[in-house]
């Protein structure tokens, strides 16, 4: 890379000529220098090349400067560059409407070498000074947002290990439930936040008693009525905060078991009062525990599972999401296979 690739490029936009060599043969020794003799041609060369700095002529025909910088401003690309505008205007009013508009400093013509490159040098200093803490706190946005994803997953493994499986089940669920999302309509984003927070929707049973949890009998009323517990806890694990990863986790704690229909627990949420991402996660973990070893069961076929999980259409789950899930399980089938317990061929159904 040449050296004058290394120097900040300053667009000069000015309808004279004669001024642009001015402010170019003051400037070319340290920067790259642009030219532009028009709002429209400035506007399209900043989307091109954006520079580190806009010198700006106020009165130019057709697009004055005042329109060239308030477009500048308004486009999430170019807002943040400098404009000095270069003008014989020096009144108070029309400096205020500069300022108003966006720029960052005036100097007044004719010009004076010193000043040009000392408020260049100035606002340089400043624009570099903010995109670098810009960096860091977008460094630093990251690590925190890792941080937050880490103690999710940890506390979801927890409650797998309580559970006596492994953190394939999460895994596996997890996946099932982006993949029912994206069909479903969510964006990527919505979808990458569902799967980050499906591994949650069982903490709550780190509150439930290892003699309820993995008793290899049918449960007793009262057992079963602690066992159902466990959506309340996650809850009150997890916590209400306004985070989005912590409110869609908790949410999912607490609605997973849910029924279409009404019957579901622990509150009884019938249709679409049940949250989405419950609605979903709900398909995705029973579609996992009926294809998988239990304490309580043997792995049922793939083909029984399905079965079931139609017949409970508009019961058990959302109608229209069901629909959905039985036209995606080649992809469903793709995550099974990549993360499948060693557990030997899945047996027939029973109940």
């Amino acid at each position: 890379m040449s050296d004058n690739q290394n120097k900040p490029t300053i667009l000069v936009v000015d309808d004279v000529p004669e001024n642009i060599d001015i402010l170019t043969g003051i400037l070319k020794d340290d920067y790259r220098v642009r030219a532009a003799t028009n709002g429209p041609s400035a506007l399209s060369l900043v989307k091109k090349m954006p520079p580190d700095l806009v010198l700006l002529d106020v009165m130019m025909p057709g697009m004055d400067g005042f329109e060239v910088c308030r477009e500048l401003k308004a486009d999430l690309a170019s807002r943040k560059i400098p404009v000095i505008f270069v003008t014989a205007m020096g009144e108070v009013e029309d400096e205020s409407r500069g300022f108003a508009v966006g720029c960052v400093d005036y100097i007044t013509k004719p010009v004076s070498p010193p000043i040009v490159k000392h408020r260049i040098k100035t606002h340089l200093a400043l624009y570099d000074q903010n995109r670098g803490l810009e960096t860091q706190v977008q460094e630093r946005t990251v690590e925190l947002e890792q941080t937050r994803l880490q103690v999710i997953h940890r506390l979801g493994r927890a409650s797998e290990y309580r559970d006596n499986e492994t953190g394939l089940h999460v895994i596996r669920m997890s996946h099932y439930a982006y993949s029912i999302g994206l069909a479903a309509g969510l964006s990527r984003e919505e979808a990458a936040l569902l799967l980050n927070a499906a591994p949650m929707h069982d903490v709550g049973k780190i509150g439930i008693p290892d003699s309820i949890l993995i008793k290899p009998a049918k449960l007793t009323s009262d057992e079963w009525t602690l066992m159902r517990r466990h959506c309340e806890y996650g809850a009150a694990i997890i916590g209400d905060y306004a985070h989005p990863l912590f409110q869609s986790s908790r949410s999912i704690a607490l609605t997973h078991h849910e029924k279409w229909n009404g019957e579901g627990y622990p509150n009884g949420l019938k249709g679409d009062r049940i949250p989405l991402f419950g609605r979903i996660v709900a398909l995705a973990d029973v579609f996992d525990a009926l294809t998988n070893k239990r304490p309580y069961k043997d792995a049922w076929s793939v083909e029984a599972s399905l079965a079931w999980i139609s017949g409970q259409r508009g019961e058990h789950f959302d109608p229209e999401l069901t629909d959905i899930f039985l036209s995606i399980v080649p992809d469903i089938m793709k995550f099974m296979e990549k993360y499948a317990e060693d557990q030997g061929p899945m047996v027939g159904a029973h109940v």
